[in-house]
């Protein structure tokens, strides 16, 4: 690692070897034509090779869906929480490779308020924890439900954003929860809370860029599209006015971190917008994040 990274992935699925039959088994069971693994050098790896991998590229730090598999988890391999990165996972993570990675706390609205309580527990007391994740469709609740309000309050309580998949299922699921117009209500009850409509919202891209334009603490999230399919109003809003809207993320394994970079190269952006593209504007909508690690000293 030549430089200071400065690339953050603000959304990995769990990276690790054991992932990758879990991910075929949950392909097969819904029945997507989906090949999640393109190259060899964006393959699942174990810490290690993962971490060169990111010093390669330039990403100090990868942010990850973290959660245990709980009751709703156990009903199918297409739950969310199969892929998700468990608890003791990120801790050995966090352990060996300071810096280099930090945990999303799942959100779950069928918890009520003792699961709201255990994770204000989590977050407010291990730094590792910078956000919220919410896989919506796994609940099939719109953004404005009310079981989702109490994590809302206590994202703001812990000046912790909360990321979501906004549109379409990955799967055979309802995706009408999904529609990025949901979040207009929270945004305006909690002001002080930072949302992030992950994975461009698409097929309504639209809307989900009017979320983020209207609101100071709506952003909008590029997770599982790699930069060449990112709609036109999405690289129109990170050129324009949502040049400090916009969070890199990968979904990983969906995109790859090789495969993503170098499209995001191809854009032309000019160095300031792809700067705040690809971590500046992470740092500061998950403001927990570690501080950018410093390269190794070379030998003399």
């Amino acid at each position: 690692m030549s430089a200071e990274p400065t690339v953050v992935d603000t959304l990995v699925n769990c990276f690790l070897p054991s992932r990758r039959e879990v991910w075929q088994a949950a392909i097969a069971d819904a029945g997507i034509p989906l090949k999640i693994v393109r190259s060899a050098d964006d393959d699942f790896a174990e810490a290690d090779a993962m971490v060169a991998r990111m010093d390669a590229l330039g990403i100090a730090t990868l942010v990850l869906p973290v959660g245990d598999v709980g009751p709703h988890g156990r009903l199918s391999p297409t739950d969310f929480d199969h892929v998700a990165t468990r608890w003791d996972e990120l801790e050995r993570l966090v352990d060996e490779h300071p810096g280099r990675f930090a945990g999303l706390h799942l959100v779950d609205p069928s918890s009520g308020m003792a699961g709201v309580a255990e994770a204000r527990r989590r977050a407010g007391r291990d730094p590792s924890v910078v956000g919220f994740y919410l896989h919506t469709h796994s609940w099939d609740r719109p953004f404005d439900h009310a079981d989702y309000y109490p994590w809302y309050a206590l994202a703001s309580d812990l000046d912790l954003p909360v990321a979501m998949q906004a549109g379409t299922s990955g799967g055979l699921m309802a995706s009408a929860c999904g529609q990025p117009i949901g979040i207009d209500r929270p945004a305006l009850y909690f002001p002080g809370t930072r949302f992030v409509l992950s994975h461009t919202g698409w097929p309504w891209v639209p809307e989900a860029v009017a979320m983020a334009l209207k609101f100071p603490n709506v952003h909008l999230g590029t997770g599982a599209y790699p930069p060449r399919h990112w709609d036109p109003a999405v690289l129109a809003f990170i050129d324009g006015p949502g040049r400090d809207k916009v969070l890199f993320a990968t979904n990983f394994p969906t995109v790859g971190h090789h495969r993503a970079l170098a499209q995001i190269a191809e854009l032309g952006l000019d160095p300031a917008t792809e700067t705040a593209l690809v971590g500046g504007t992470a740092r500061r909508v998950f403001n927990r994040l570690p501080p950018v690690p410093s390269p190794p000293e070379e030998a003399p």
